[in-house]
């Protein structure tokens, strides 16, 4: 594998640019790699390569895409730890992490594998003597699989494994950002054997291939990952030539504690939750509401933690131990998670963590956890996007399901409570895609991921996620 040059993919063959750019290791800010830089042409073409492979592809039967997504699996586990080193090295993250990641996207190839052969569809009894009327599901087309750069191998891997398991072709464009263990992921799938054209990617400029690929006659349909602001542009866009959008957007997670939950655990689960990469994931718990009699206790273990974490590259190569907490992606990323930071100390939030310097070399961000933040301030309303967090209190439940709702963002939520009752009815009353009833970790391959109101629309993964590329059609046959 090729895992310093990120080329495109276009009808079975790779190839760079003219153009490339560098891809740092935000650890250290060391040049690790090159990604082919490539125009609106370069787009056209692989949605051209997509478009010639779909009748074949969508023609073959469910039990062959099925064997190719399970050899894909293997071949992606065997390639874990190359791939696990790539992607610590360019997104910054913890190598246990990106080890993870790595793992979690050879579980929704696993996934789909099998519920290729579950594409079902309906056969209704007839009303009408000498008639049969039947409902079948088909491919939709060629698709769009547009990746951000905080878990560029496993979104990445959980829409092409519903897309080619619904029997579609594909072209993919992943962000500059980090785009090299991404890029390993499509060589997993061309070297498991899947046909010319059917996986193609591109990379370049995001608006003019993004554009370009959206204006092509045959894709029918977009999948998305990234800000909520991105996704409208992309929903738009898409609206012209009515292709279906698949939008998994931006989050405000409310971490909900009542004065009942085993505080030990809310604690190790709000680190959790908050700092898994350090802080930057869509589902990330962003603000702490928690009940007024435990407020004051939790803030403080959880400060503790916060402060005692160790912060350093994700992948350290001198065999010194892995540390709790890496860098963000980029400087610009430091710097606009300060901003929140700062304007809530302005807004007379108070400091709870002790610990403000990082170390130096990299875009590293201590940890900071504030109370007493005004509910206008923009480290609650706003995703924050790393290592940083506020505490507002709440009184008792109604006032718990107010503040949770009290956003245009719903992706995830999260819930700690002992109350079987709460556990139960809560997540009912939350306008949350996910809910995490004591736990911070609820995404898995073969449950619906995806969120309410301007956090985007349709289901990732599970018997849903295939669906979101597949089209339905009735038949009505009379002999």
């Amino acid at each position: 594998m090729n895992l310093k040059e990120a080329q495109h993919l276009v009808n079975g063959t790779w190839y760079g640019s003219d153009e490339t750019k560098d891809v740092i290791d935000p650890g250290n800010g060391a040049v690790i790699g090159q990604v082919a830089w490539g125009s609106a042409q370069d787009a056209e073409a692989a949605a051209d390569a997509a478009a010639a492979a779909f009748p074949a592809w969508s023609s073959t039967t469910a039990r062959e895409r099925g064997d190719l997504l399970r050899k894909a699996a293997d071949l992606l586990a065997e390639r874990r730890d190359e791939l696990a080193f790539v992607l610590a090295m360019e997104a910054g993250k913890r190598l246990p992490e990106a080890q993870g990641e790595v793992d979690f996207s050879v579980e929704y190839f696993r996934w789909f594998a099998e519920e290729a052969r579950r594409a079902t569809g309906t056969i209704r009894p007839p009303e009408l003597h000498g008639r049969r009327h039947m409902s079948v599901r088909r491919p939709i087309g060629v698709v769009l699989s547009l990746t951000p750069w905080n878990f560029p191998v496993s979104i990445q891997a959980r829409k092409l494994a519903a897309i080619l398991a619904a029997g579609c072709t594909v072209v993919g464009r992943v962000s500059e950002k980090a785009p090299l263990a991404a890029t390993g992921l499509f060589e997993v799938l061309t070297d498991a054997g899947f046909p010319a054209g059917v996986v193609n990617l591109v990379h370049g400029p995001s608006r003019a291939t993004t554009a370009a690929l959206l204006q092509h006659p045959a894709v029918r349909a977009v999948s998305f990952t990234g800000s909520t602001g991105v996704g409208s542009q992309i929903m738009g866009q898409a609206a012209g030539r009515i292709i279906r959008p698949l939008l998994e957007l931006g989050g405000n997670a409310p971490f909900i504690v009542f004065d009942d939950a085993d505080l030990d655990l809310a604690v190790e689960g709000a680190v959790l939750g908050r700092l898994r990469n350090s802080g930057q994931s869509c589902v990330a718990a962003n603000r702490f509401l928690v009940q007024q009699g435990v407020a004051e206790e939790f803030a403080k273990r959880l400060g503790e933690r916060f402060d005692a974490l160790t912060i350093g590259h994700g992948a350290p190569g001198d065999g010194s131990p892995v540390p709790d907490l890496g860098p963000l992606i980029d400087d610009e990323r430091v710097s606009a998670v300060q901003a929140l930071v700062d304007d809530a100390l302005n807004r007379g939030a108070r400091r709870v963590t002790h610990r403000t310097e990082a170390p130096t070399g990299g875009s590293f961000l201590a940890p900071t956890l504030l109370t007493d933040v005004p509910a206008d301030a923009p480290l609650v309303t706003e995703e924050v996007f790393g290592p940083a967090a506020g505490i507002v209190t709440f009184s008792d439940e109604e006032d718990a399901i107010r503040k949770a709702n009290a956003t245009e963002m719903g992706l995830a939520a999260y819930v700690w409570t002992k109350s079987a009752r709460r556990g139960w009815e809560l997540p009912g009353r939350i306008e949350a895609g996910i809910v995490g009833v004591n736990d911070p970790l609820p995404s898995v391959a073969f449950a619906p991921m995806g969120g309410m109101k301007q956090s985007g629309l349709g289901r990732e993964g599970a018997d849903l996620g295939m669906e979101e590329f597949e089209e339905i059609q009735y038949v009505a046959w009379k002999p």
